[in-house]
């Protein structure tokens, strides 16, 4: 067996341990309380219970594969195949009662995403990318294509949107969209509902699992400062931001760079 491919048998795990986090993600929505971690960002118990659930049941499926995951672990694993967790990526809105949230979860081999399961729980949504063989949403394998109507709208994240004040006397090239979660961000690159996005700060498990749902669909990516694929064994990524322009071509990644470069001034 080729070490790097998970098996079928694995995959199907997989799916029924995502899909026993995601079932208690929805029935704990709307009814638990959150509190700050010691960066200001939300937690809340459904964020520790499902990091564990996920970090044990990834080491059951898969022994001997490290894990980096926002809740627990912050080191690049020193195993040649490792995982990278957020197990509710979108708290705020989760605690919110705002119902836009997602399960993601990429596994790495030699430095690169191989594999990578994205679940938005409340659209009954699950996307599976594997490197080289393409996306599945709901089973259902997507199309490469370039999209028939090209969408108008551009993702932004809270911090991003910075670069409007920085930039008062130009129009910005898309009407803007805050979804709040940053793989949903990119994800709706991939799917065509944007044509790209800018994130300003994301750390390395809250893009992981997009990533490769944008490789795999042709779409291209702007790394503005620190590249995930030249990252170190044990290196510890839980100061380390990722800023970057995700588009569905290399031409829409042109137009938004100007705006993109703007992360990079001094506030």
């Amino acid at each position: 067996m080729n070490s790097k491919l998970l098996t079928d048998e694995q995959l199907k795990d997989l799916d029924s341990l995502f899909e026993l986090v995601s079932q208690r993600q929805l029935k704990d929505f709307g009814n638990i309380n959150a509190n700050n971690k010691s960066d200001g960002s939300l937690i809340t118990s459904c964020d520790l219970w499902s990091d564990k659930t996920i970090v044990d049941g990834l080491s059951s499926i898969t022994p001997n594969e490290g894990v980096l995951s926002e809740e627990g672990e912050k080191f690049v694993p020193k195993t040649n195949s490792y995982w990278i967790v957020d197990p509710l990526d979108g708290t705020t809105n989760f605690a919110a009662g705002i119902p836009y949230w997602s399960i993601s979860v990429a596994r790495f081999v030699e430095g690169l995403p191989q594999s990578s399961f994205l679940i938005i729980p409340t659209l009954k949504k699950k996307f599976l990318a594997i490197k080289g063989k393409g996306v599945w949403l709901n089973n259902k394998k997507l199309e490469i294509k370039r999209f028939k109507q090209q969408s108008e709208c551009v993702s932004l994240c809270s911090r991003s949107i910075k670069i409007l004040q920085k930039n008062p006397n130009s129009t910005f090239p898309g009407k803007i969209r805050l979804l709040g979660v940053s793989s949903l961000n990119l994800t709706s690159v991939a799917m065509g509902q944007t044509f790209g996005a800018i994130e300003s700060t994301p750390k390395i498990w809250d893009i992981a699992a997009a990533l490769l749902l944008l490789e795999e669909l042709n779409c291209s990516i702007e790394w503005l400062d620190t590249n995930p694929y030249d990252l170190s064994a044990g290196q510890d990524l839980k100061d380390t931001n990722f800023p970057l322009i995700a588009a569905i071509s290399k031409e829409k990644v042109n137009i938004l760079k100007p705006w993109g470069n703007l992360l990079l001034e001094n506030s």
